[in-house]
């Protein structure tokens, strides 16, 4: 399997994302320069974290209008895998490939600390290799990470099974003390109906192995890797 790990002016986790898969997973991976539109050559896209053109603007709101997202729309249109950690979920709302918009965290800082994500769905891409219920340690690093959308859509997200995970506590309950910056219904993470885009706030390439502190975002690649293997249609 072959990862295309874009880079816009001011990412600056897209080594981590790259070592992540090709040291890790030991699959294939390339860095895709923003200018650059051919992704032919690649399996799943990832538009990692950082701060791309300076957050000029709203998050991702410039990068939304780089070369390379035309190349990256086509391709999730035409059902490939695309994952987008943190700045990278914050251009796929500006690229509409994702419902929704981010606001300031709720109490108007930067926030940078471990956080804990429960699964709600099996059923996707991502999260294949990880049970309902399970809880993550994942760090979250972001100022901009308080998703909200209406309640119609909203329910909508709930109805489809489109929140993959939701901020908890150690214990897995979902609870507004452990909601680390406001986003509606405690949602970290969510996909797109057809299910092949999907967007997280926090970082699981910053918890792949012990190392770190926590091995548990390896579990996210794992899935998008097993999900190709078995060569099942989104």
């Amino acid at each position: 399997m072959r990862f295309g790990v874009v880079t816009f002016p001011g990412s600056n986790c897209d080594y981590d994302a790259l070592m992540v898969v090709r040291d890790q997973l030991h699959h294939d991976a390339e860095f895709v320069w923003h200018k650059n539109s051919d992704l032919s050559a690649v399996d799943c896209v990832i538009l990692p974290g950082g701060f791309s053109y300076g957050d000029y603007l709203r998050t991702g709101a410039i990068a939304r209008y780089s070369p390379v997202m035309k190349s990256v729309i086509r391709f999730a249109n035409e059902g490939g895998l695309v994952i987008g950690i943190c700045n990278g979920f914050q251009v796929l709302l500006e690229s509409g490939l994702l419902p929704g918009a981010m606001l300031r965290n709720r109490k108007l800082r930067f926030v940078c600390k471990q956080v804990y994500l429960r699964c709600e769905t099996s059923d996707s891409p991502f999260s294949n290799q990880i049970r309902v219920g399970d809880v993550l340690k994942i760090p979250i690093a972001h100022t901009d990470g308080n998703y909200y959308w209406n309640e119609d859509g909203v329910g909508d997200h709930e109805d489809n099974k489109q929140v993959i995970f939701r901020y908890c506590d150690a214990r897995g309950s979902i609870t507004d003390e452990s909601n680390p910056n406001g986003s509606i219904n405690n949602i970290a993470g969510i996909c797109n109906k057809t299910r092949n885009v999907f967007g997280m706030m926090p970082h699981p390439e910053r918890a792949s192995e012990e190392l770190l502190g926590s091995a548990d975002g390896l579990r996210v690649f794992q899935s998008i890797v097993a999900f190709a293997k078995a060569g099942v249609a989104v």
